[in-house]
């Protein structure tokens, strides 16, 4: 089931929306404000986004901004649904990141045909994530070490992942904390390294001595790249 993630201020048309694209099989997550979108996308990891321009508290552009500049949300499509119909509007939605520019008022039909092609035209993705012994299934959301299950929680799991996904690339504590718990956040560097450990206390045979995650004295933390095996890919569709 494919999760779609909805922003609007509307409450009639946020319920409208809600009501048809459930009826039509898509699982619906959203918020009728802009405060704290992308900490909603990155807990929810929705396939596409729907995206109101004039918010009450925020601009839709701003939002679409930060999609595109973020790691794991840059890839999401993104469909505008704004009253905004000028051809400048028009291009300036676009050139920001968004894959489609929906004018109000707008059939409720041509919205559902628009989102299923964008799903049709998805590739690939990338399932699962491969290391040593240690594999980490986006999909489900469990990892397993030597095909033993490990018991994650979900900040742990979103550190893992990033990291995995990365092997040999250096991250500062401070890029950790915006990637992985967001730029809304009331946590301190030293939340990473309490983190790392308990990962490290869960994956790595000798805490002393990781194998995995590998600590760059005076700047951050690594994911071993030695390690990392041909990824399992899945289709999506």
């Amino acid at each position: 089931m494919k999760k779609i993630a909805l922003i609007e201020d509307d409450g009639d048309l946020f319920a409208l929306l809600k009501y048809n694209l459930e009826k039509e099989g898509f699982q619906m997550v959203g918020s009728q404000t802009g405060k704290g979108a992308l900490e909603l996308f990155r807990k929810e990891r929705p396939d596409l986004i729907l995206l109101d321009i004039m918010l009450p508290d925020s601009d839709g552009l701003d939002i679409c901004k930060g999609i595109r500049a973020h790691s794991e949300l840059a890839h999401i499509p993104v469909i505008f649904l704004t009253a905004r119909a000028s051809e400048t509007d028009r291009i300036v939605g676009l050139e920001l990141g968004a894959n489609d520019y929906i004018v109000k008022p707008f059939f409720i039909r041509e919205l559902i045909a628009r989102i299923k092609i964008h799903f049709r035209g998805q590739q690939s993705a990338v399932r699962a994530l491969k290391a040593g012994g240690l594999e980490l299934d986006r999909s489900s959301c469990r990892v397993k070490l030597h095909n033993e299950a490990v018991s994650l929680t979900a900040t742990e799991f979103r550190l893992l992942e990033y990291l995995m996904a990365r092997p040999g690339v250096v991250f500062s504590r401070e890029q950790l904390l915006d990637s992985v718990w967001g730029h809304d956040r009331a946590v301190t560097d030293r939340t990473v390294d309490v983190y790392i450990l308990r990962l490290r206390q869960k994956i790595e045979p000798d805490t002393t001595n990781p194998t995995f995650i590998r600590s760059v004295r005076g700047f951050g933390y690594s994911f071993n790249e030695n390690l990392t095996e041909a990824e399992v890919v899945g289709a999506a569709g």
